[in-house]
């Protein structure tokens, strides 16, 4: 259960499936893959594919406000209306959270427990699937302050005030793994000098939903990141540090907290940067 002053924007099921006839509400499942979705989602939910809605070819995050305004259209979201974001990987509705508050999106909820919670609780599926009549939607200018950039993120490399958090698996950040699979030909594995890891999965209880304020604070507070610092988050891809950052910033209120949304796959690519092992 969360407890804090931003708890209205991490929603559970239960309120969720109060509001499933809300015109108001949309409710937005993220996936890899439309299978799942095509089985069984929650009613009134549209579907993002994450490889084709939301990431380049390269795999960086598709920024370019176009493309947002033309996906929030078909999806029926208007500038007002609440989006309640969630998917089956741990983190997907928190990444959508961050990226929709990049575009000044102005309510944003989080489903405690995704679709794993959903399901294991026994609340209505459909495979209906859910088209909207294309809306107006205007993104706003991309928000800074909720970034950060590879030559900050140099700059920050051994400095006392500030701390780069790596929150991929231990496989990726001792180099076994380059986003997912072992390294080929000239890709580079490892992790950023001087980076803290902390898996973002350890934020989560069993059942997929946050764990406690107090677990959280301990987690972080043991490897040193603490309120006061600068906090520069960084996965494979830039979403699960998105999802990390939503827990530092939202849930636990450390003030300054921006994503590396570039992530590995920026700087592994970087000529003349450091990468340790």
């Amino acid at each position: 259960m969360i407890n804090n002053a931003n708890s209205e924007i991490v929603v559970d099921t239960q309120w969720l499936a109060d509001r499933l006839n809300d015109p108001n509400l949309r409710i937005v499942e993220v996936e890899m893959s439309p299978e799942r979705y095509h089985n069984a989602h929650i009613p009134g939910a549209v579907f993002w594919n994450i490889l084709t809605d939301l990431l380049l070819p390269d795999l960086r995050i598709n920024l370019d406000a176009t493309a947002i305004e033309k996906l929030l259209s078909h999806s029926g979201i208007t500038n007002e209306t609440t989006v309640v974001a969630y998917g089956s990987y741990p983190g997907t509705g928190a990444w959508i959270f961050w990226l929709l508050k990049l575009f000044g999106h102005s309510d944003v909820r989080v489903l405690n427990g995704g679709h794993q919670k959903w399901i294991a609780q026994g609340l209505p599926v459909t495979a209906e699937l859910s088209t909207f009549s294309p809306v107006d939607y205007r993104a706003k200018p991309l928000d800074a302050s909720l970034r950060v950039f590879s030559d900050e993120v140099y700059a920050a490399i051994d400095r006392p005030d500030q701390v780069l958090l790596d929150v991929r698996t231990l496989p990726e950040y001792q180099g076994e793994h380059f986003l997912m699979k072992p390294p080929l030909g000239t890709e580079k594995a490892g992790h950023i000098p001087g980076a803290v890891h902390i898996e973002h999965t350890l934020t989560l209880n069993e059942d997929g939903t946050f764990k406690s304020l107090e677990e959280l604070q301990a987690l972080y507070t043991s490897k040193g990141i603490t309120p006061e610092k600068e906090v520069f988050p960084y996965c494979a891809i830039g979403g699960r540090s998105a999802y990390t950052w939503f827990v530092l910033k939202h849930l636990l209120g450390y003030p300054n907290v921006r994503n590396y949304d570039g992530s590995w796959n920026e700087w592994s690519r970087l000529p003349d940067v450091s990468i340790e092992k």
